[in-house]
């Protein structure tokens, strides 16, 4: 399914939850909507469903408007499935229920597919690994199988758009990383397109063709992940997407810049967007920056040391700013260490020559 949302605001009272959303959605694309608590991307992900209303702008839906001010068309009129963050399994239905339900009651269940139900629920079980708890209530399950429950019921009717709000939230880490590798086998299956809110940036790097960066209820930024990662366009996405160290200086030419407490420096980058050229500040992401005990490059002091098994955290301060690097365990530093901070030696020079470590 194709989405268009166009020029989409959504007021509760007077508080403006969105502002001025354009998006286009290709078919059997995965598209994460990422940012902070409060950013909209809830809302705008009710809007889609058909939960609430625009106040003013469209979406359309294979090029037909599905809701606007005056149109809303309702959730089960819009072959959509939606996976919810609290599961939202019913107490009185065994796991095989859930999803017979979901096939005798979506609007859109192919007749192919209710004709043959216990074929789709046994194939469905399979897709998800629950072959084994066919018949088991919710009760009896795990945070990790509840929510393959809830996947089940969402794909069984096969729907042209997948809606998933931070479905993944309520479970630890390990079971993440094995849902987000089931959902990436379910998207490759099932060919829907998808739309996924979260605020966890791992997770949407990992699993999506396309990002939407929000922030106070407007969009900042839509690319790849790659893109959103090296190419940020503003500080927010620098800050927000990989915690960049946001380094403030001057740009002395279109791809010079000179920090602020190292001048005899000079940082060669073609492609930090003008908004950081304007602000005169330099987006380096933590795993950009080498510590080195010599004194060329930016003066700072270690004041927190995370180890994190392949590689090291440090807090470091530089002239009362603290920035975040994440290095390697060839040198490792201690608290209270002074040492020296040297940008990506590729792009790094001392007034035009090259830095000799």
């Amino acid at each position: 399914m194709s989405i268009k949302i166009s020029n989409l605001s959504k007021k509760f009272g007077g508080f403006k939850a969105l502002s001025s959303v354009n998006l286009n959605i290709k078919q059997g694309e995965f598209v994460a909507i990422v940012g902070p608590s409060g950013c909209g991307k809830t809302t705008l992900l009710r809007l889609i469903a058909g939960f609430e209303q625009p106040t003013t702008g469209y979406i359309n839906m294979q090029n037909k408007t599905i809701s606007s001010k005056n149109k809303l068309l309702a959730p089960e009129q819009r072959n959509i499935g939606m996976v919810f963050q609290n599961f939202a399994l019913w107490p009185h239905m065994s796991v095989k229920e859930h999803i017979l339900f979901s096939l005798k009651n979506h609007n859109y269940t192919a007749q192919n597919l209710k004709k043959n139900t216990k074929e789709r629920v046994e194939e469905i079980l399979e897709i998800v690994g629950l072959k084994n708890f066919a018949n088991k209530m919710p009760v009896e399950l795990s945070g990790g199988q509840k929510q393959r429950v809830s996947l089940a019921r969402a794909i069984a009717p096969h729907p042209a758009l997948l809606l998933m709000d931070e479905p993944l939230s309520s479970l630890d880490i390990a079971l993440k990383m094995d849902m987000r590798r089931e959902i990436q086998t379910l998207h490759q299956i099932s060919k829907a397109t998808i739309i996924y809110v979260t605020h966890d940036q791992g997770i949407a790097m990992a699993m999506a063709d396309k990002i939407v960066v929000m922030n106070e209820g407007k969009i900042e930024q839509i690319g790849k992940p790659k893109d959103i990662y090296t190419k940020p366009k503003t500080e927010f996405v620098a800050s927000f997407i990989g915690k960049a160290n946001l380094v403030p200086g001057k740009w002395e030419k279109f791809n010079e810049f000179v920090p602020q407490f190292a001048s005899h420096l000079s940082w060669i980058n073609n492609d930090i967007a003008e908004t950081f050229h304007q602000n005169n500040i330099f987006p380096v992401r933590p795993e950009e920056f080498h510590i080195k005990n010599n004194k060329n490059g930016i003066p700072a002091e270690i004041k927190n040391v995370l180890y994190q098994g392949k590689e090291i955290h440090y807090t470091v301060s530089v002239f009362a700013k603290e920035w975040e690097i994440h290095s390697n365990q060839l040198n490792k530093y201690q608290i209270g260490d002074k040492v020296s901070l040297h940008y990506d030696l590729e792009h790094a020079n001392i007034k035009g020559k090259r830095i000799i470590l």
